[in-house]
């Protein structure tokens, strides 16, 4: 799950999902199946991974290949709230 708008938006309906920060990849969240049916039920729309990768470039959002790494080895970010503590491009 991604936000073409902002990582507020995109935590914000996180929480109302109640999905766990750790699911949070820094500029996406994983999401289980049935979880995945309720955020559709709620508004969340179905695009191609082509489309999301667009949306999130477009908007901003989107995490480069390095960024990705230093994100999953950075000490500096608290996984487990889900927000990144460096500047990602957010």
């Amino acid at each position: 799950m991604a936000s073409n708008h902002s990582f507020e938006e995109l935590h914000l309906f996180a929480v109302t999902l109640e999905i766990p920060p750790r699911a949070f990849h820094g500029d996406h969240y994983d999401l289980p199946m049935h979880i995945r049916a309720i955020a559709i039920d709620l508004g969340a729309q179905v695009v191609t991974s082509r489309e999301l990768v667009t949306h999130l470039v477009s908007s901003g959002l989107r995490m480069s290949a390095a960024q990705r790494r230093a994100y999953k080895n950075a000490d500096a970010v608290d996984h487990g709230s889900g927000m990144p503590a460096m500047d990602l491009g957010q």
